[in-house]
C-alpha cells in the first residue's frame, strides 16, 4: 500500500495531470482560433466548408477542409506558442558559454594518469 500512496503522490504524475488538463483546455482555444480564422477565410472567399466539393464524381471536399485546418491550426500552434516560448525562453535562459565538456575533462585526467 506505500508503493501505491508513493506512485499516486510522486511530483510526475501531478505534473503529467496538469499538463493534460492544461493542453485539453487550450486544445479549445486553439480549436476557436482555428474557427475564426477559418470564418475570415469564409467571408473572403464565400465559404470554407468544402464539404459538398466533388469533382469528378470525387468526394474531395471534407479532406480539403480538413487540410485547410491543421494547417491553420499549425501555423496557431507556431505562431502563438512555439516562436513566443522560443523567444522568451532565449531571453530569460540563455544558453551558458561553451565550456570544458566532460570529454574535456575525462581527456585531462587520462593525461595526467598516463603521465604518473
Amino acid at each position: 500500500m506505500n508503493g501505491f500512496k508513493k506512485f499516486l503522490l510522486q511530483g510526475d504524475l501531478i505534473k503529467l495531470a496538469v499538463a493534460f488538463i492544461m493542453g485539453a483546455a487550450f486544445a479549445s482555444v486553439v480549436t476557436a482560433t482555428v474557427d475564426v480564422i477559418m470564418d475570415l477565410i469564409g467571408k473572403v472567399g464565400g465559404t470554407p466548408n468544402f464539404s459538398n466539393y466533388e469533382p469528378g464524381g470525387v468526394s474531395l471536399g471534407a479532406w480539403l477542409t480538413a487540410v485547410i485546418a491543421f494547417v491553420i491550426m499549425a501555423a496557431v500552434v507556431y505562431f502563438m506558442i512555439v516562436k513566443p516560448y522560443t523567444h522568451a525562453k532565449e531571453r530569460y535562459f540563455p544558453e551558458p558559454e561553451p565550456g570544458e565538456t566532460e570529454i574535456d575533462i575525462l581527456k585531462q585526467i587520462r593525461d595526467r594518469l598516463s603521465g604518473s
